[in-house]
């Protein structure tokens, strides 16, 4: 007995074909374009989260492997290798550098706030003054140095900051104070002033270059923002302000959050 075969699904016209097509064109047409633009919105603003969260993370992980890795390759040639863990182990173990950078400062510190230690540093300042190029360069630097480390005293007055109504009248500009006029600009007493403050003035989004500027105090409007949350407004050139950065991620994780 001869089994029957099932029976096919029969082959649709072409009439047939070019109606179904028309129908899904139709459906797309029809379809609502907002739900694509809510998609791609949410999409961007996670991407947008994403930067903020990640980007400073990863900058700042980056600079710390950079020091680490810049400190190694300058210390540890100075260190003798009993001291070094290499030695001992079959791998390196990073921020060796830095570890004895630190102690090797603070020992030369100790030594330097000593009579014996003074007394070496003056005759090496003396030997110094008396290269032509060399002393400025030298002079120029211990300049900024000691700027840099009386600038962590949390007492001093360039951990103010201020605004000034400059380049013109109604334009006001962000300001560090670094400390009070002396020796013969506060003698000279320009304009008849004789309370001048100095001011560091920073050139927008590159902070570490500026002017200096001597002002009457009366002129210099004190505020109570940090030094910190100062910079963040000059490096950001005054996109981001301190009590913005939070609103704003959290503005951003809002709209990322799909709609009811």
């Amino acid at each position: 007995m001869s089994r029957e075969s099932p029976p096919r699904d029969p082959v649709p016209s072409q009439a047939e074909g070019e109606a179904v097509l028309a129908e899904g064109l139709k459906r797309l047409a029809h379809e609502d374009p907002e739900v694509s633009l809510r998609l791609g919105a949410r999409l961007r603003n996670y991407f947008l989260a994403g930067i903020i969260i990640v980007g400073p993370l990863a900058v700042t992980v980056y600079l710390i492997k950079w020091f680490i890795e810049f400190a190694d390759d300058y210390v540890k040639p100075l260190i003798p290798s009993i001291y070094l863990p290499e030695t001992y182990l079959p791998f390196a173990i990073p921020g060796i550098g830095v570890l004895f950078g630190f102690i090797g400062l603070t020992v030369i510190g100790f030594f330097g706030a000593n009579l014996l230690g003074r007394s070496l540093i003056s005759g090496g300042e003396i030997v110094l003054d008396r290269m032509p190029i060399v002393r400025n360069v030298y002079r120029a630097l211990k300049q900024i140095f000691e700027s840099a480390v009386t600038a962590t005293e949390s007492k001093r007055a360039f951990q103010k900051v201020g605004l000034i109504e400059f380049p013109s009248k109604g334009l006001w500009s962000l300001v560090f104070v670094t400390g009070e006029a002396g020796g013969e600009i506060a003698a000279a007493k320009p304009g008849g002033e004789s309370d001048l403050v100095a001011v560091f003035m920073p050139t927008g989004i590159v902070p570490p270059t500026g002017f200096v500027c001597f002002v009457p105090r009366r002129e210099v409007i004190f505020l109570k923002m940090t030094v910190e949350d100062a910079a963040k407004i000059v490096i950001s050139g005054g996109m981001v302000t301190p009590d913005q950065q939070v609103a704003r991620l959290r503005k951003i994780a809002e709209s990322a959050k799909p709609a009811d």
